[in-house]
């Protein structure tokens, strides 16, 4: 399975959207919406023409904590979404399968659309995912706020919203949690069972088996890149640590 990457430069993200809509004007429509607003793909496929006709913008929950975020329309794609949906009922599915069905876009249609868009610009990173990851690149670019993308995303952990957009962690962000309940959370769970234990044995047996591959001639040069990549962000992680 490929990785699927945001697209992270205007220019590119313009020739995307430009062969979407040549390709037809839904799956313009679909992306548009989705980099948006950070719906996933299946919530988009269940909007209706009334959710945006006529509109100043478009008002979604976002994830499993229902999170509001509104997406406000320029004119110029508040007279593209009128003119596409000129006729229709308001309670068909705004992204149609086919122009003579009442059905809405499968998500393999919308699949194969994106990925069609993405290999006739270059572009192999491209997937289901493609939206929402570039909506949370861009939304971090602009706000470096992780920690509502976290929320928003419903990850785990900063450190995974970092994985999902592909950017190397902030490491302070990541040496610091939230509120001062979720610091209380963490002495509970690190207390608890011996689990801060538990997790440092597994920490440094880790780099006990690192230690013995280092000289292994059988190791290709993938490895020591990789090797060297995690030793810096040890590094990097404890220098803040200590410093704080």
């Amino acid at each position: 399975m490929n990785w699927v990457a945001p697209i992270r430069d205007d220019e590119t993200l313009r020739r995307f959207e430009d062969h979407l809509r040549q390709m037809d004007e839904k799956y313009y429509l679909m992306f548009v919406i989705g980099v948006g607003t950070g719906m996933q793909l299946q919530d988009i496929l269940k909007l209706k023409v009334k959710d945006v006709r006529g509109k100043d913008g478009l008002e979604a929950e976002i994830g499993a904590r229902h999170i509001k975020r509104t997406f406000a329309f320029s004119d110029e794609l508040k007279e593209q979404i009128d003119a596409f949906t000129e006729g229709l009922d308001p309670e068909c599915p705004l992204i149609r399968g086919h122009a003579s069905s009442n059905e809405p876009l499968s998500r393999e249609q919308a699949y194969r659309a994106l990925k069609s868009a993405g290999h006739a610009i270059g572009l192999s990173s491209i997937g289901a995912q493609t939206m929402r990851k570039t909506f949370a690149w861009r939304y971090y670019k602009s706000t470096g706020d992780i920690y509502y993308l976290q929320n928003l995303l419903n990850h785990a952990s900063p450190s995974i919203t970092y994985r999902y957009i592909g950017e190397k962690p902030d490491v302070e962000v990541l040496l610091k949690k939230l509120t001062a309940e979720e610091n209380v959370r963490s002495r509970r769970v690190l207390l608890t069972d011996n689990a801060g234990k538990k997790r440092i044995d597994e920490i440094r047996a880790t780099l006990d088996t690192l230690e013995k591959e280092l000289f292994n001639p059988g190791n290709s040069d993938d490895f020591y890149g990789r090797a060297d990549c995690f030793l810096t962000q040890i590094e990097e992680l404890i220098t803040n640590f200590k410093s704080n």
